[in-house]
């Protein structure tokens, strides 16, 4: 049967209408964009200017990461420093043919139009690189047509005005990745802790799948989505033969060590550091101070400050221990349902602040030998025997509620080098650290407290506490400038004098309550003899002693104007005492201590620098030679034989000085001395000052925390040479006075060719204060100081 002939002149108007409509889709799309779109699209200053927010970072001084501030976590790497494979993960998951289209990649785009047709504008999209730099630098995300065209148009005019490897740099910077980072080099940091340039094939894989969602591929909120998206990477890897069978097979299997907590870690822990120098950089650059990129080199020495960490963090956590376990920090509810149970548990442990070491842990279960716990990383521990020796009384039938170890009560474990899990407590007791140059002032080591993360209160630079017996030496230096030499024989005996009260008398005590009678000003100084102390500031006169302490840049106001300024009852900052004490270390020259090397922009070009000389000037000079020469003298005899005996024996040097500092009732420990040219100063008591116990003093609570970092410190410096006697001094008595006052006899005993009077005012006219920690004699508050030395 014959076909029919088709009737061609019907379809020649449809066509010719059809084109006509196409032609008018097309004019009127062209028109929309010639007159609505291109005239509105923004400028590219963003892009041909990039200026990406780069934090606020602090180093140390031998170039280590110990702080960022900044709201975006951000590196700017240039594209010939990211790594290959890690530019061809993100293309072979994100924009497979980027280097071949230009802007739209039209073999992507009929896909997606087939995916928006079934599904709906939005269920499927095709954006190239080029794209998604002009909608994160541009537009915003919403799934609208507009905002597409305006898209596409932006896609055109950045491809026109910057090179592949340009628009790719700018992708890789700027991109959010989760967890606060933006770009690739700062996700490696946040997620992995490694630069960009260390990652495995794996590692790369997991942070390519990012972008897509960061939120829903998180490996930190979504370790099972994230680890399939990783392997749709390692795929894609594969099929454009980017990587081996055999790389491909091993990063599949290579198990990813993620950072859980999301957040970067450090070279070293220097939090305190990095505030103080955070709040200098502020108080000048503002705002910008986050954003700029600006760099600080702090003068903090990072194997310093890993001794000075670790040793205050040992020392307080053996303080404690010594005074035993106080019962768990809390206690929560167990839920019955498993799945519930891990739910609460998982959101209890992680509201806990983290503290290095310590973990939090529930207790699941007792028994009557072992403890089971459930820690915040989702482990489950036995405890036994050792491990739980210092919470036994926590296990005890009798033992109060506040004190026992039962379920749901949240408690800190620790395990030691050999895996060995034991009980332990966040200490209640609170500690300060500072080391500086003896020469220049600058910061060796700084830590403010046990945990910046449980208290950011800066104890080196905040807290005024009385110094106890580590004012002594500066009362003994006033002595020698009045002319006394340290073999000047003072009585040690009881003394009674009259107190503020009337018909009342004050007798100052020696700390062992054991007198010697006369003994050398030397001997008085290295046994820290409190009754020697106070005759012999009696016979200078405070008014005198008062006003020679100001040049060692303690503040008058804070200091005492009695007898019990010789027994320490003012107040001073760990800060205050390395400076005072620097100066008896350099021969009488005031040193400002200072934390920042210099300030340097997002260029490397240097804004601020300090240049501190080991020279010194007249200008500093606020002691006399003979008296430096003559007081050191006796601050290396408290190291050899003295109260602080223990620091030559633990570190067989001869070159310590120092002095121990113990308060009424021992509420503040202290030590502060120098070697080697570094002065340190350690300290111990507790916020809300009370007694450290009746057994504790500096030499027990402070001087193992200077002897600990003074071992590192101190290991490539060789001891410096006793010092050479200067001018002026002469040996009088086996020992050392200026030669205007030798042979002046007035001046060789003090309460030693007399009877004592206890009834007789002191020899100033001033009436003592009560002794320090009776009623009217209150601790001295912490308090911000009115500035803080940089």
């Amino acid at each position: 049967m014959p076909r029919p002939r088709r009737n061609r002149g019907f379809l020649i108007p449809v066509l010719a209408i059809a084109a006509a409509a196409a032609v008018l889709v097309i004019a009127g799309i062209a028109g929309y964009v010639v007159f609505r779109v291109l005239p509105n699209v923004p400028a590219l200053d963003a892009v041909t200017d990039y200026r990406p927010k780069i934090p606020l970072r602090i180093y140390t001084a031998d170039n280590v990461l110990i702080g960022e501030f900044g709201e975006e976590h951000r590196d700017f790497v240039p594209i010939k420093k990211i790594p290959d494979l890690m530019k061809k993960s993100l293309l072979a998951i994100e924009d497979a043919r980027f280097y071949e289209h230009g802007a739209i990649d039209w073999k992507r785009a009929a896909g997606a139009v087939g995916s928006n047709l079934r599904g709906g504008f939005g269920s499927g999209g095709a954006s190239t690189i080029t794209m998604q730099v002009a909608r994160n630098f541009f537009l915003s995300r919403e799934k609208r047509l507009s905002r597409k065209i305006n898209e596409i148009a932006l896609a055109y005019k950045i491809e026109g005005a910057l090179s592949k490897d340009e628009i790719l740099e700018l992708y890789m910077n700027q991109i959010y990745l989760g967890q606060r980072a933006y770009g690739f080099s700062s996700a490696a940091r946040i997620y992995f802790n490694k630069p960009l340039d260390q990652l495995s094939i794996a590692e790369m894989a997991m942070l390519a799948g990012l972008p897509q969602n960061p939120a829903r591929h998180n490996p930190v909120a979504n370790p099972k989505r994230a680890r399939e998206r990783q392997h749709a990477v390692l795929g894609r890897m594969r099929t454009l033969d980017y990587i081996t069978e055999e790389q491909y097979q091993k990063a599949l299997a290579e198990p990813l060590r993620v950072n859980q907590r999301g957040v970067q870690e450090f070279g070293t822990h220097a939090e305190y550091v990095a505030e103080l120098a955070r709040q200098a950089v502020y108080s000048q650059f503002k705002e910008d101070a986050y954003t700029k990129g600006i760099k600080v080199y702090t003068t903090i020495l990072k194997p310093e400050q890993d001794a000075a960490y670790a040793s205050v963090r040992r020392n307080v956590l053996q303080y404690d221990q010594r005074h035993g376990w106080r019962g768990p920090e809390d206690h929560m509810d167990l839920p019955g349902d498993a799945a519930e149970r891990e739910d609460a548990i998982a959101d209890t442990l992680g509201k806990r602040p983290v503290s290095d070491g310590l973990i939090p842990a529930v207790v699941l279960s007792v028994s009557g030998k072992s403890v089971k716990v459930e820690t915040v990383d989702g482990d489950n521990v036995t405890l036994s025997g050792a491990g739980l020796r210092f919470a036994q009384a926590g296990l005890s039938s009798g033992a109060k509620e506040s004190m026992r170890l039962a379920p749901g009560a949240i408690i800190r474990v620790a395990k030691d080098a050999k895996d060995n899990w034991s009980v332990t407590q966040v200490p209640q007791v609170a500690a300060a650290f500072v080391a500086i140059d003896a020469d220049t002032g600058a910061y060796h080591a700084l830590v403010g407290g046990f945990d910046y993360n449980f208290q950011k209160f800066n104890h080196v630079t905040q807290a005024w506490r009385q110094p106890g017996s580590g004012m002594k030496p500066f009362i003994y230096s006033a002595a020698v400038d009045k002319g006394y030499s340290p073999g000047t024989l003072i009585l040690d005996a009881p003394l009674d004098m009259p107190g503020e009260d009337a018909g009342k008398t004050w007798s100052p005590q020696n700390d062992d309550n054991k007198y010697d009678g006369p003994i050398t000003m030397r001997r008085a100084l290295a046994e820290s003899k409190n009754v020697a102390s106070v005759r012999l500031l009696r016979a200078i006169t405070v008014p005198y002693a008062h006003d020679f302490i100001g040049r060692f840049g303690f503040d008058p106001a804070r200091e005492p104007q009695n007898l019990t300024l010789a027994l320490g009852t003012g107040a001073a900052t760990p800060l205050q005492m390395a400076g005072a004490y620097a100066v008896f270390a350099n021969g009488g020259y005031r040193v400002q201590p200072y934390l920042i090397a210099r300030i340097e922009d997002a260029d490397g070009k240097i804004i601020q620098q300090t240049k501190a000389s080991s020279e010194h000037t007249d200008e500093q000079r606020v002691l006399d030679a003979r008296n430096a020469f003559i007081t050191d003298s006796m601050l290396r005899d408290v190291t050899r034989y003295g109260t602080g005996a223990a620091a030559t024996k633990a570190l067989g040097r001869s070159d310590l000085a120092g002095k121990t500092g113990t308060t009424s009732d021992a509420m503040d420990g202290w030590f502060s001395g120098y070697g080697g040219n570094v002065v340190a100063v350690a300290w111990m008591g507790y916020d809300e000052p009370r007694s450290l116990g009746g057994r504790e003093f500096g030499a027990t609570l402070a001087l193992p925390i200077w002897i600990d970092y003074m071992r590192v410190a101190l290991a490539k410096r060789p001891p410096q040479e006793e010092r050479a006697e200067p001018e002026g001094v002469v040996r009088e008595n086996d020992d050392w006075v200026y030669a205007e006052f030798a042979e002046t006899p007035a001046l060789r005993g003090i309460d030693t060719d007399q009877p004592v009077d206890p009834n007789a005012p002191p020899a100033d006219g001033t009436q003592p204060a009560a002794p320090p920690g009776t009623p009217g004699q209150p601790q001295p508050q912490q308090q911000q100081p009115s500035n803080t030395l940089f």
